[in-house]
């Protein structure tokens, strides 16, 4: 799920190698890359009504009296809080906030790997974090400091994206924006969704987890974020289609045999990590699957590929034209 991989996304960002130039060598390449380093806030810049009491993931109940220092303690619940139009009350990030906004903000966490000290040493007036981040004993320390720290499940498709704006704008005490952005939202969505042409034959896409620089080549089965978004535009899940129930396998010449993938997604710092689209076939297995063989490959940057938010439009419509724009 896209939850379960953070943590490994979170790697890519700070131990991924630039060993090629994303593919561009080679004529008959398919490729190129979903841009998206900034978000696009509301116009409106909402004013906050608190205090407010809201129920945590986590079994708890928090009230946040102040949003005038928050730390999100995720990318994509830094992208949800700039989108809302409370960017600058942002004080850190985690490393996978890589837009623009965020930039220069300091990082606390990595790989959901929170530093406590690097948390209070900011002040925050609230805190959000994932059910999956940890350690736990931090998470504990940020709330015996008593700062309110307001827990969400991360989203896992694209029926999550309108229910986990609405959480978080709730939780800081901007309800009517966080309804307008979900409008705003699942309208961007909906437009996409009626431009994925009806070509009959759907193609079967195979997401890939690719770390070169530590040897880490994954293929994406049911759970692992991506099914949404390639069903949603008009494709097969390659993965989970072939019966690989787990979020990642072990790329196998075997298991890329019985996927027989026509596309094959990945994200942009993990195709420069195994030197481009030549690096990427030389992956045992991959030069022999309809996709390796048309050398046809479709990237999307790390930081905004499975967040399941406000920009997740964007990557659903690169993906709708990395694999038909071509097409006649």
């Amino acid at each position: 799920m896209a939850g379960a991989l953070a943590a490994v996304l979170a790697l890519t960002l700070t131990g991924c190698g630039s060993t090629g130039d994303g593919g561009s060598a080679g004529g008959s390449t398919k490729v190129k890359a979903a841009h998206a380093d900034r978000v696009e806030p509301l116009e409106d810049v909402p004013e906050p009504k608190l205090p407010v009491t809201v129920d945590s993931a986590d079994g708890k109940k928090v009230t946040v009296e102040d949003t005038s220092r928050v730390v999100p303690l995720s990318g994509s619940l830094s992208e949800i809080v700039f989108t809302l139009g409370l960017g600058k009350s942002v004080v850190a990030r985690d490393i996978t906030a890589t837009f623009d906004q965020a930039g220069k903000l300091p990082v606390v966490t990595r790989a959901h790997d929170v530093s406590a000290e690097s948390v209070l040493s900011l002040k925050p007036t609230v805190v959000l974090a994932e059910s999956t981040t940890g350690p736990a004993e931090a998470v504990d320390q940020i709330r015996d400091a008593g700062i309110p720290l307001v827990v969400l499940d991360p989203a896992k498709g694209l029926d999550d994206v309108g229910p986990r704006i609405e959480a978080v704008a709730k939780a800081l005490g901007v309800p009517k924006a966080g309804t307008a952005l979900t409008s705003r939202t699942e309208a961007r969505l909906d437009k996409v969704r009626e431009s994925v042409p009806d070509k009959g034959k759907k193609p079967r896409v195979a997401f890939l987890y690719l770390r070169g620089s530590a040897s880490v080549y994954l293929l994406g089965g049911r759970d692992s974020g991506a099914s949404s978004l390639l069903e949603a535009a008009g494709a097969v899940d390659a993965g989970k289609e072939s019966g690989l129930k787990k979020d990642f396998t072990a790329i196998t010449s075997e298991a890329l045999a019985k996927a027989a993938p026509d596309a094959i997604l990945v994200m942009s710092k993990g195709l420069d990590s195994v030197g481009g689209v030549e690096g990427l076939v030389k992956i045992p297995g991959v030069a022999e699957t309809p996709a390796g063989m048309d050398r046809r490959v479709v990237s999307v940057e790390d930081g905004v590929l499975l967040n399941y938010g406000p920009r997740t439009d964007r990557v659903l419509a690169s993906l709708v034209d990395q694999l038909y724009g071509d097409a006649e």
